[in-house]
Formats: C-alpha cells, sequence, structure tokens
C-alpha cells in the first residue's frame, strides 16, 4: 500500500485541478453564452433615434433608423469576407433629415470592383450603432493620404470626413445599392472557445488517471525500480 501512497496523491490532486479547470470553463461558456444572447437581442430590437450624447459602452449595438443623403465621398477600408475574398468596406459621411453628419458604413465591396459612389437622393438607413475594434498588433497604420485604411479608427475617420465621431453599420439602405453588400453587425466575430477548453481541460483529466493507473500498476508489479 504505500508503494501507491505517492502516485496516487499526485494522480488524483491532477485530476481534481484539471476537472476544476474544466468545470470553470464550462461555467465561463455559459456566461459568454448569455452575453451573446443579450448582444443578439439589443441588435434585433426596435430601432431608435441616434442618441444626443452617445456612449460607447452603454449604446453599443443599439439599432436605429435613419432618412437624409449621402455625401459624395467615401473612405475604403480593406477587410476579408469568407466565402467572398478580399475587399472593402465603404464608409461615407451622411447627414441626417435633422441636420447631423456622421459616418456611415454601407458595407462590402470586392476589391475587382470600381469603387461606388453613394447613392443619389434621399435614402432611408436601417442600422446599429457600433465602436468597432479593428486593430491588433499586426495591423498596418492607416494612409488617409491613398485613402487606404486597414482598421475603423472613428476618430481618425470622423477628423477626415469632418463628421461626428459616430459611426453607423448599415443593415439595408433604401433604395438599396446594386453592387455593395450590407455587412451588418453580429455577434460572428466574437471568440466563444471555452467548449474547445473545458473538453481540453477534461481530456488531459482522463490522460492524468490513465497514466496514474499505469504508474501504480508498475510500482504493483515491480516494474518500476
Amino acid at each position: 500500500m504505500q508503494r501507491i501512497l505517492a502516485p496516487l496523491a499526485i494522480g488524483l490532486a491532477g485530476a481534481a485541478i484539471l476537472v476544476w479547470l474544466g468545470t470553470w470553463q464550462v461555467q465561463r461558456l455559459a456566461w459568454k453564452r448569455g452575453i451573446l444572447n443579450e448582444i443578439e437581442t439589443t441588435i434585433a430590437g426596435p430601432a431608435r433615434p441616434l442618441p444626443d450624447q452617445p456612449d460607447a459602452e452603454a449604446q453599443r449595438y443599439r439599432p436605429v433608423a435613419l432618412q437624409g443623403r449621402f455625401d459624395d465621398q467615401t473612405l475604403r477600408v480593406l477587410v476579408s469576407v469568407k466565402r467572398q475574398g478580399a475587399g472593402w468596406r465603404l464608409i461615407s459621411p451622411f447627414t441626417t433629415e435633422d441636420g447631423r453628419r456622421i459616418l456611415l458604413d454601407r458595407g462590402f465591396l470586392p476589391v475587382a470592383e470600381d469603387i461606388a459612389a453613394p447613392p443619389q437622393g434621399a435614402v432611408e438607413i436601417a442600422g446599429n450603432l457600433h465602436w468597432p475594434d479593428d486593430r491588433n498588433s499586426s495591423t498596418p497604420e492607416n494612409a488617409p493620404a491613398t485613402n487606404t485604411w486597414y482598421a475603423r479608427d472613428i476618430d481618425q475617420m470622423s477628423q477626415r470626413l469632418q463628421t461626428e465621431p459616430l459611426l453607423v453599420i448599415a443593415r439595408s439602405v433604401t433604395p438599396p445599392e446594386p453592387d455593395v453588400r450590407p455587412l451588418p453587425v453580429d455577434t460572428s466575430g466574437i471568440p466563444n472557445d471555452h467548449l474547445q477548453y473545458a473538453i481540453t481541460w477534461f481530456s488531459l483529466a482522463a490522460v492524468w488517471l490513465l497514466m496514474t493507473g499505469v504508474w501504480i500498476r508498475r510500482r504493483l508489479t515491480g516494474k518500476e525500480t
């Protein structure tokens, strides 16, 4: 019995830690699903007017309905869309009926296509407020001089186009643009890897117990010196 106490203690302690880590990831999975469900509910909620005092924390993803006109300017943001390839997000200034000038993300255009001018005349927009975080450690700096943008920097873009630092991502544009496909906000870009992490920790716990069993067997059969 003395020969198996050490491996048994080490095996049970290690497995307990790994199971605890897996259980914690299951709890995090439930927490993340709750957040994603809340975001999806917000995105699909009833449209509201533009806020007088924008708040990135309280109003992110808020649905809005706008009427107004585009100005004849477009910033192009390089993106890659699944099953579509490389293209541009087209962002133009939009002046609402009550005179507010904001940024409007019109949607996606493949790089092979000529940059589409904004629609002329009055249009209706259904969309969502957003404060995107496109930049990471490998994102190049924006190049406004050549109208090549790699991240939607709201402050920088609003200064360039002389608008409020407020961005709306279009869900639909009426009348629609024939060559531009809206890229509405959704939760697909928010990582949720907790299930994979949980499976990994539980699998490691099983392997740990298996190896502990092998260790104990070797001690009992005298194969371990």
